[in-house]
């Protein structure tokens, strides 16, 4: 009985860690935009990947596409935009599984929240047309990104709403 009941509980806690798998804290994904069919030939869901802030002229979306690494640049002087938001939600599909297993506990997962973070860069493309691209965030860059974006570009960012402003600065 013991076995079972140990069994049971490293189930429970390997399908939680799936259930809140997510992106991670210091990554960033490519969710979608006008250059998707070009630029990530095949992609169904998002691109993980890591944005690098560090070169002066452009961002550089770094990430790897059918075992090939690739890049993906916007440069800074041709920003148009810049929007910044949050989509949030409640951890049902991971509360459901670990209360079918665990029982109680897993109904404590409900009262957490997950937040997802999205900037929408909007810039011209090398044709000259304009181009949107859409990245979600991992919570711990967002501090440091969204300011290097703004400063490098020298376009305010947009903000969906308070809520999206506040988290942004921390408070």
């Amino acid at each position: 009985m013991k076995k079972i009941i140990v069994f049971a509980l490293l189930f429970s806690f390997a399908l939680n860690s799936i259930a809140l798998a997510g992106l991670g804290s210091k990554k960033a994904a490519y969710q979608g935009g006008t250059t998707k069919d070009k630029d990530f030939p095949g992609a169904k869901e998002g691109v993980e990947g890591t944005l690098n802030t560090t070169g002066e002229s452009a961002l550089v979306f770094e990430y790897e596409l059918n075992k090939a690494k690739k890049t993906y640049s916007i440069p800074y002087n041709q920003i148009i935009d810049i929007e910044y938001g949050q989509k949030a939600g409640r951890r049902v599909g991971a509360a459901v599984a670990t209360a079918i297993l665990i029982s109680p506990v897993g109904l404590f997962l409900l009262f957490s929240k997950k937040r997802k973070h999205f900037v929408t860069i909007g810039y011209k493309g090398d044709d000259g047309k304009d181009q949107v691209a859409v990245f979600e965030l991992g919570k711990d860059i967002i501090r440091t990104t969204l300011p290097i974006l703004e400063t490098r570009s020298g376009k305010k960012i947009e903000y969906q709403d308070e809520e999206a402003k506040k988290s942004s600065k921390g408070n």
